[in-house]
């Protein structure tokens, strides 16, 4: 091929050519100027300053946006393991989590989760409505505040999403919204300030680096609470024996998954906050690896498990395995081995498949199995963070079992006080034609019977 140097018109070429070294030089220049700023020197610690200022904040806006794709992983899961005639009820729970959620969090519940250090060791604090704050010198580590609350925002709204399969296709869209306001503008944020805002769990020296209590433990138990008070499906459990009710499309349950897994690793590597340095790419590499260990060591060892009881290797038992795999390696990703990545998945994975199946012997209907994954899984990842993280094995205990029972019992009363209100549960005729006829109007595929 003819360069454009070659062609007939040479003179005109270097013309161009000219040009673009012009450009090029006043670009260098500007950038110079913008360096050079109030008179700074351009050194070494200056413009590693600069860089590390606009690689750790460029990382924490990708993880925060692969976390906020983890909505649709929700969403495609909860909807895909339940019956077309909720779908619309689903996605609409899914978008109202991330919408109505983001805005509280904003308001008051992102003042309360880091209310400051005048409130170390503390309780409950506040520190301001809105984001607060101003702008930040460049530095290693040093965060935009726009962002810190984007990605915190972003797991704000996970805590809150994982209640919606729970309790899928009989619970009032009225009293979700209820408990999505109440869940990201209060409960999440005064237990999150007990360990990442310095309150009195993070005193103690309890550890969570992710989230597997202050996130997904949280949010299953807030869903055990919600599926005790509301009562099984319609047609669940018959003459006491469970019946089993699949959900319409394990192709959109799939996809869910593996969406999730993507997002994941937002949730994980996003949360050391930094990348630039050596001992930063370490941690995140080690942190993304651990994760990908953990998920498919659930998803292996829910499948054997679920083979060996009930003869079949069923894709929606592994799915949830895969998922408890994560659930469980998110406290603890950064402070363990590949080795003991492996083993916290497997025994989360294990001890799913066991959780499903003692909710069903206790006749508890959790639609998707929100408790297994997120509740019990959450807690495993909790304790083996001090038995494999090098943590201390009695705090860790400790705050394992009062984050998760704090959500249990502040849930507890709150759908107790909606269904003695009459505002919790649809009627029997409703739940029998689905909630996207009655609740909304609209099917998702387009009839709504």
């Amino acid at each position: 091929m003819t360069s454009f140097l070659e062609t007939s018109q040479p003179k005109q070429g270097w013309r161009y050519v000219g040009k673009i070294a012009l450009a090029s030089g006043l670009a260098l220049t500007a950038l110079s100027s913008t360096l050079l700023a109030a008179d700074a020197p351009l050194t070494a610690d200056v413009v590693n300053n600069e860089l590390s200022y606009a690689i750790d904040n460029f990382l924490l806006f990708i993880c925060g946006v692969l976390v906020l794709f983890m909505q649709a992983g929700f969403a495609m899961l909860e909807a895909g393991l339940n019956d077309a005639k909720n779908a619309v009820n689903i996605l609409c729970k899914n978008l109202v989590d991330l919408c109505a959620g983001v805005i509280l969090f904003y308001f008051i519940g992102y003042g309360m989760m880091y209310p400051g250090e005048a409130y170390a060791g503390g309780y409950f604090g506040f520190g301001q409505f809105g984001i607060g704050g101003g702008p930040v010198d460049p530095a290693p580590g040093a965060l935009n505040l726009q962002i810190d609350f984007l990605f915190q925002a972003a797991f704000a709204a996970t805590a809150a999403t994982i209640v919606s399969g729970a309790v899928a296709g009989r619970m009032k869209f009225s009293a979700y919204l209820i408990y999505t306001v109440v869940i990201t503008g209060f409960i999440y944020p005064i237990s999150g300030m007990w360990k990442w805002g310095g309150g009195w769990l993070d005193a103690m020296g309890f550890y969570d680096f992710a989230g597997s209590i202050l996130v997904h433990a949280l949010g299953g138990f807030a869903g055990l609470a919600g599926v005790i008070v509301l009562g099984p499906r319609l047609g669940r459990f018959v003459n006491g024996k469970a019946q089993d009710m699949p959900g319409h499309s394990l192709t959109s349950a799939a996809l869910g998954a593996f969406i999730l897994l993507i997002g994941w690793f937002g949730f994980n590597p996003g949360s050391q906050l930094a990348l630039a340095g050596h001992a930063n790419v370490d941690a995140v590499m080690l942190i993304a690896t651990n994760t990908l260990l953990a998920a498919c060591a659930g998803g292996c060892l829910s499948l054997i498990f679920v083979w060996l009881k009930s003869g079949k290797p069923k894709l929606s038992m592994a799915l949830n395995g895969l998922l408890g795999g994560l659930v469980g390696i998110t406290a603890n990703c950064d402070s363990v081995t590949n080795g003991n990545a492996l083993i916290i998945g497997a025994v989360a994975g294990g001890l799913v498949v066991i959780a499903c199946y003692a909710l069903e012997a206790l006749k508890i209907d959790d639609t998707v199995g929100a408790f297994p994954v997120h509740g019990v899984a959450g807690v495993w990842g909790g304790i083996a963070t001090g038995i494999f993280g090098g943590h201390d094995l009695g705090v860790q205990i400790l705050g394992s079992l009062v984050i998760p029972l704090y959500s249990f019992i502040a849930m507890l009363v709150l759908f107790t006080i909606l269904k003695a209100a009459g505002a919790l549960r649809v009627t029997d005729e409703h739940e029998t034609k689905g909630l996207d006829h009655h609740e909304h109007g609209e099917g998702a595929y387009g009839s709504i019977g």
